[in-house]
């Protein structure tokens, strides 16, 4: 081999590189800064040496299964604080506390609005949040799936900022628009709740945008060996999230309106809140740097069908990631279930009452929570798929202990946390091996396909659960939970042992 190309073959573009020792026969595991000089030929090859490698990375050689040790310093290299030393995932991770935090308390604003503007002492509230919650969610089916692809084409960055900041936008302008037209009707109903319900369409189409260019992010920013902490970050800021903007919605709007009564913005100070965190998203998320790659015509425009194919195309090709997808379809769909059946839960415990559902639901999300960390720092140890089968068969388990305790709180309480925990175990796992598998160009399509079939997925045990208790019973659907759980469980696990391995 000419000395020219052994130079170019020996050109690294990772942190650790692999590379042949000819004296010894062996392979040696190097730090990618590390400057390679080519001694003369031996024995026929060109010999590169190391002159700066140290005694601990030159003795990392082949174990009897062929695999490579870990490092000394690898365990250090584990858990949250890595990731959180990154800037670019740092931005990112900050942009989404915002704006989920501004997700979860603008359903909680629309409630607020509604009851102050437009409710009648003699209505119910149900019928008016039964709308602006289809206006939240149509968008996630119809556009969910084709957003996808523009993201594919767009700058990542720009999309993340530009979404936070039109929905932002958006917010802050309501208290004009709904002053502007104080008093009109449309047919039996006012003018200012048709633009409640326009608005939350638009904010709703935005997030089908920003969700897929916010996936797709991570792994632009993140190195493949932290992925998984990043996602277990990532999905405990999510479900944190959901806790603390339903819990903690209603106060923060109320302190809001306390502080604008104090200033002088009595009437916008909600709005504000909500506006404001979402526009603090977009400001922190210009601080990222995403090291992407364009591969695109700057002319060429989204073909929406033709993106919809090559996404299905490209996810019946690809067993590991159909996989997943079929795994966080599976858990997604269970917790749906159990959102109906937590008020069943309610009812039936003496402790509480129907109306104290969310502290079950809360339960479970801060159980994901815990799970979230807990892989953070130690779910490196285990392949994905053996962490999905583990999860799995966790959440089956906790199903069946809610089939037999689902009438005293404590036991109930700690079953739903345990489901929390191993539904994170499946979650988190699943979501990295979708990231790290897929290529750039293609995440969009996939991300965007993965939220629409999650969405779709949801709808069904939102609408089958409460009639399927009140046909069989809440114990026989918690156990044929239980078993939608562990089949979906061996079903990968079994597809995925035939399947090409990712680099854990």
């Amino acid at each position: 081999m000419r000395s020219q190309d052994l130079e170019k073959q020996f050109k690294f573009h990772q942190p650790w590189a692999i590379m042949k020792d000819w004296e010894t026969d062996s392979l040696l595991e190097i730090p990618a800064s590390t400057s390679v000089e080519l001694d003369p030929v031996k024995n026929g090859h060109s010999t590169p040496s190391f002159p700066h490698v140290s005694p601990e990375v030159e003795d990392t050689r082949t174990d009897n299964n062929g695999s490579f040790p870990k490092l000394p310093q690898d365990d250090e290299e584990r858990g949250f604080l890595p990731v959180l030393r990154n800037k670019n995932f740092l931005a990112l991770w900050s942009g989404q506390l915002f704006s989920q935090l501004a997700d979860k308390v603008y359903l909680v604003l629309m409630i607020a609005i509604i009851s102050t503007r437009f409710q009648q002492a003699d209505q119910t509230i149900s019928g008016w949040v039964s709308a602006i919650m289809m206006a939240f969610t149509i968008p996630a089916v119809l556009f969910g799936a084709g957003a996808g692809g523009f993201v594919d084409r767009w700058s990542k960055k720009a999309v993340l900022v530009i979404t936070n900041l039109l929905r932002g936008g958006l917010v802050l302008a309501l208290p004009v628009v709904l002053w502007l037209f104080q008093g009109q009707h449309l047919g039996q109903l006012p003018v200012g709740f048709y633009i409640l319900l326009i608005t939350t369409f638009l904010v709703s189409t935005l997030t089908q945008f920003f969700a897929p260019a916010e996936q797709s992010a991570i792994p632009l920013v993140v190195e493949k060996r932290h992925l998984l902490s990043a996602n277990s970050l990532y999905t405990t800021t999510m479900m944190a999230s959901v806790i603390v903007g339903f819990a903690v919605g209603e106060p923060l709007l109320a302190l809001a309106d306390f502080m604008g009564n104090l200033l002088g913005f009595e009437a916008i100070g909600k709005e504000l809140i909500v506006g404001g965190e979402y526009v603090i998203a977009g400001l922190i998320l210009l601080l990222l740097n995403p090291k992407e790659q364009n591969n695109n015509s700057p002319h060429e425009q989204p073909h929406i069908l033709a993106d919809l194919r090559d996404g299905i195309r490209y996810l019946s090709n690809h067993t590991l990631i159909r996989n997943a997808l079929l795994q966080l379809i599976i858990l997604f769909s269970i917790f749906a279930a159990l959102a109906v059946l937590a008020v069943r839960l309610a009812e039936i415990i003496p402790e509480i009452s129907s109306s104290q559902f969310g502290f079950l639901l809360a339960a479970g999300g801060a159980g994901m929570g815990i799970g979230a960390t807990i892989l953070g720092h130690l779910g490196h140890r285990f392949a994905h798929f053996q962490l999905a089968l583990m999860g799995s068969l966790g959440v089956a388990g906790s199903l069946v202990g809610l089939s037999i305790f689902n009438q005293q709180l404590w036991p109930t309480l700690s079953l739903i946390l345990c489901l929390g925990i191993f539904g994170a175990i499946v979650a988190i796992p699943m979501q990295t091996t979708i990231q790290a598998e897929t290529p750039e160009e293609m995440r969009g399509k996939v991300f965007g396909l993965q939220n629409n079939a999650i969405n779709i997925a949801l709808s069904l045990p939102l609408a089958l659960a409460g009639f399927a208790e009140t046909l069989i019973g809440l114990s026989n659907v918690f156990l044929s939970l239980a078993g939608l759980a562990i089949a979906g469980g061996f079903l990968t696990w079994l597809i995925s042992r035939n399947a090409p391995h990712i680099a854990e």
